[in-house]
């Protein structure tokens, strides 16, 4: 039996996606060639509502009329029943026969007549029973309604068939109801009316926006905004999220140009470099052998400077670009800082590299991504410091986390070089003034490589004394 109704439905299911499914498709196509203003499609809407709501309260009105008469014949019918009961004997009276109440008393034992001004209504022979029963005639402007009741005349128990005539009260209900819906209509007439112009006004917000993004260019991103003036409600806050974002494009835009300008110069002067050693290889390089050396040392020098910097643009692009993929494991930390205070003796015999806590930490990253930061942090404690300079290597545990410092007694920043070392390809002028390389990006390539293993940088530093870069790297928690 269950499996029986469940393929009846899936058999429903079918016809229904067969039948009403293509009809809808067809209606939204139909629909979607109109171009519909979100004004014209609310008052619709509103529309619609008023009308089906319009529908409910006539039938309502015309059932709450209908109903109020009915009861006012039951008070009608109780009242007579209470006079011939309190008044055996006393002949009976009708005073409600002209307002439509007429009645047949039977004696409930035998059955035989006691008082009938039914006589003209043949209907009232048919059966009765408790309760409230609707007989419509051929004319559809009459309505009867059938009651009945049972009482006592003395000890004698009797049925008091009752007839309401409600022909006159459904004619003027009817009447009533046509009124009211002209009356209805006019007014749904009125408010849409009404609603259209305030929905034109209500998304005037939406106009002036519309005009305003369309307006938009690169050329003043920096100037046009959303007006958000006047009462606060839903437009202005959206207006407010946008302008929000204008200005989260703005700062990308111009971070953007920003990068592709300081890139450009960046590599205009090892490219002028190579083209300038070229043009001196083509005119006498070929006779002259030192002229030819130094010219293959300085195109070497600036191939690899350009190879360096275009490798760290990659990194930063594929940072920028969500693709940047670290390949994590556990490792011990002190063996790859060994190793590179080892590598930095080797290159930097003029500095005194000093790595002397080595303290055994394992963290959880990508190895090589790690010793490049590192290496970064390393080569500047280097670059930016003199003959002689000490420059100090750590690695050291502290409450579980891992923490590297690099330590140099060079030339120190300002408070200003502080807050901006790490935005690329920013140098600071006294490093300009002291011609010593470099581009500017190792530092933010760093910060990169170390957030992304959720670690953390200290930077202590004074103008001329020296430089510490505190790297946290935090305990990976198992």
């Amino acid at each position: 039996m269950a499996a029986t109704k469940g393929q009846l439905l899936e058999i429903i299911r079918r016809i229904l996606r067969k039948i009403v499914l293509p009809i809808r498709r067809r209606k939204e196509r139909w629909l979607g060639s109109f171009r519909l203003s979100m004004a014209f499609r609310i008052s619709m809407a509103y529309m619609k509502l008023m009308l089906t709501h319009g529908i409910l309260f006539i039938f309502g009105f015309i059932i709450i009329y209908m109903y109020s008469e009915k009861i006012n014949f039951d008070r009608m019918a109780d009242t007579l029943v209470d006079v011939i009961s309190e008044e055996p004997g006393k002949e009976i009276f009708n005073p409600y026969i002209d307002q439509g109440l007429t009645v047949r008393i039977l004696n409930k034992n035998t059955k035989s007549g006691y008082y009938n001004d039914c006589d003209r209504d043949q209907d009232i022979d048919r059966k009765f029973t408790f309760g409230i029963h609707y007989a419509w005639k051929d004319d559809l402007n009459i309505l009867i309604i059938k009651s009945q009741r049972e009482f006592l005349i003395g000890t004698t128990p009797y049925i008091a068939q009752f007839r309401y005539d409600l022909s006159d009260s459904y004619v003027k209900c009817l009447d009533l109801a046509w009124k009211l819906v002209l009356l209805y209509l006019l007014i749904v007439c009125l408010v849409i009316r009404k609603g259209t112009r305030s929905d034109v006004k209500l998304f005037e917000p939406v106009r002036v926006m519309s005009a305003t993004a369309n307006r938009l260019t690169a050329n003043n991103l920096h100037s046009e905004r959303l007006n958000v003036e006047g009462t606060k409600n839903e437009l202005k806050d959206l207006a407010n999220v946008i302008n929000a974002m204008l200005d989260r494009i703005e700062t990308s835009y111009e971070s953007q140009k920003q990068f592709v300008s300081d890139a450009s110069h960046e590599l205009r002067t090892p490219i002028a470099v190579i083209q300038g050693y070229a043009n001196l290889l083509n005119r006498w390089g070929t006779t002259d052998p030192e002229i030819l050396h130094e010219s293959i040392e300085a195109i070497q020098n600036e191939s690899r400077s350009m190879q360096d910097l275009v490798e760290k643009l990659l990194f930063l692009s594929r940072h920028d670009k969500k693709t940047l993929k670290l390949i994590k494991k556990r490792f011990n930390m002190s063996k790859l800082v060994e190793d590179m205070v080892k590598e930095t003796k080797l290159v930097a015999d003029n500095r005194v590299i000093e790595g002397s806590v080595m303290e055994n930490v394992i963290v959880y990253g990508d190895k090589q991504a790690l010793k490049q930061a590192i290496r970064i942090f390393i080569d500047n404690a280097v670059k930016y410091s003199r003959d002689g300079d000490t420059v100090t290597i750590k690695c050291e545990m502290q409450n579980g986390d891992c923490v590297i410092t690099v330590q140099d007694t060079g030339i120190g920043m300002t408070q200003k070089d502080i807050d901006h070392i790490f935005d690329r390809f920013y140098r600071s002028d006294y490093v300009r003034n002291q011609n010593i390389g470099g581009h500017g990006l190792g530092l933010s390539l760093a910060k990169l490589i170390i957030l992304a293993h959720t670690g953390k940088i200290k930077v202590r530093s004074q103008f001329k004394k020296g430089t510490s870069f505190i790297i946290t790297l935090p305990k990976r928690r198992m």
